[in-house]
């Protein structure tokens, strides 16, 4: 079974920055769209960024300007970098991986932002 596996989420106050970073295998990551999304308490999993195969980036309105996706080819490693963190960022942040009508989910990451 494949795993993607992220790390980095924890408690932040407001105005910071954190990263959270989704390691996968090989075999999945390569020629993939990838990305994140977050669902907080009581509402829908909504997309935060998306990464083409390529480098091109999307992000959802909420977050442009202060979030950054990445990856590291070298490393099968997806980021997301999060600066001026806000409130409302307060989620539960999933990785995935689309890659030949198969999509991947990592297990979720609890990012909290509170003073």
């Amino acid at each position: 079974q494949v795993q993607l596996v992220e790390s980095g989420g924890g408690l932040v106050q407001p105005g910071g920055s954190q990263r959270l970073s989704c390691a996968a295998p090989s075999s999945i990551f390569n020629r993939a769209v990838m990305g994140w999304y977050r669902q907080a308490p009581g509402k829908q999993r909504e997309l935060v960024a998306i990464i083409s195969t390529g480098t091109n980036a999307h992000y959802a309105d909420p977050v442009k300007g202060r979030f950054t996706i990445s990856k590291d080819d070298a490393k099968n490693t997806l980021y997301l970098q999060m600066n001026s963190l806000k409130v409302e960022d307060t989620a539960i942040y999933f990785c995935y991986i689309y890659r030949l009508s198969t999509t991947y989910w990592g297990q979720g990451t609890q990012v909290t932002v509170s003073s």
